[in-house]
């Protein structure tokens, strides 16, 4: 699969990026969230834009990562999460 980035490249679809993004984001809170709900939770969002959407952008990954934190009672990751993939490209 492959991810529209903001700049318009298109990129090979990297699992880990998201993953790692998540629990860089966790980790800056007091929330608890394990690597392998991370990984489910990546995988949910990522399954779901693939059904919904005939591209998927980094906007609609942010978007989605961010609902679905917010949906497991993870605001303050959701948050974080949120505000540094908005400076990643």
């Amino acid at each position: 699969m492959k991810i529209t980035k903001r700049s318009g490249n298109v990129v090979i679809y990297d699992d880990e990026k998201i993953v790692s993004s998540i629990l860089k984001a966790n980790s800056e809170t007091d929330e608890e969230l394990s690597p392998k709900a991370a990984a489910y939770l990546s995988d949910a969002v990522i399954g779901r834009l693939a059904k919904e959407h005939d591209i998927i952008t980094t906007a609609l990954i942010r978007d989605g990562v961010y609902r679905a934190l917010l949906e497991r009672g993870l605001p303050m990751t959701a948050t974080r999460y949120r505000d540094f993939s908005k400076t990643e490209a």
